[in-house]
């Protein structure tokens, strides 16, 4: 069973943010912090892995929703397109 973590979850996040954007030992920032290192250093690995593996997986009504909805994007922009020429079209017969 996971305990809760004593340590909020912003707290985490910007500690990961100040091991990746400096060059000092994380040693030394989880001993500035008051957390542990190798507490730290988990949770270096855990966002590591977080990003490495991407977004998480969709529900399969929401990739069949989102593949209709760029199908009917297109057609939206292929009418639009369309309606465009046309419109460059009538106004060139017009100043004729």
């Amino acid at each position: 069973m996971s305990r809760r973590s004593k340590y909020p979850e912003q707290f985490r996040r910007d500690a990961v943010e100040l091991v990746n954007s400096s060059d000092r030992p994380l040693r030394q920032i989880a001993r500035e912090l008051g957390v542990n290192h190798e507490t730290l250093r988990s949770w270096v690995n855990m966002a590591k892995q977080a990003t490495e593996a991407g977004p998480p997986a969709e529900d399969p009504a929401e990739a069949q929703e989102l593949q209709r909805l760029r199908k009917r994007v297109a057609e939206l922009e292929k009418e639009k397109e369309i309606l465009r020429k046309a419109a460059a079209y009538f106004a060139r017969e017009m100043d004729r």
